[in-house]
């Protein structure tokens, strides 16, 4: 039986952790997380989402433009998101509508789709 999510992972190009901590712990306010001492050779971070992880580890030679993978983070006012990453100079992209919800999607400043969406 699967229990839930523990952690998803997301990579960013190598050296560029002081970037993504400003993006992802500034801009997005989630918490950095200790990573255990056995992995911090490998570069990147950990940051807190709620009772799961995400690791954003380092990866070169790879086009983040050029796939549909994604995480999706669950919000309340999705038009507070809007906001703050127009602020950050961060395009907008609507999303498909779906039954239920409101969303859109944007890149991070490394390429990676993201996805920010609200229970209606």
């Amino acid at each position: 039986m699967i229990l839930g999510l523990h952690h998803a992972q997301i990579t960013i190009p190598k050296g560029a952790e002081v970037e993504g901590k400003s993006f992802y712990c500034g801009v997005l306010g989630l918490p950095e997380k200790e990573k255990p001492e056995s992995l911090k050779g490998r570069g990147g971070f950990w940051v807190e989402v709620g009772d799961c992880d995400v690791h954003i580890g380092t990866e070169d030679g790879f086009d983040r433009l050029t796939t549909k993978a994604h995480l999706a983070y669950r919000v309340e006012d999705l038009s507070y998101w809007r906001k703050v990453l127009a602020q950050n100079n961060i395009v907008i992209i609507d999303g498909i509508p779906i039954p239920g919800f409101e969303r859109f999607e944007f890149r991070d400043p490394f390429g990676n789709r993201v996805e920010m969406i609200q229970k209606m």
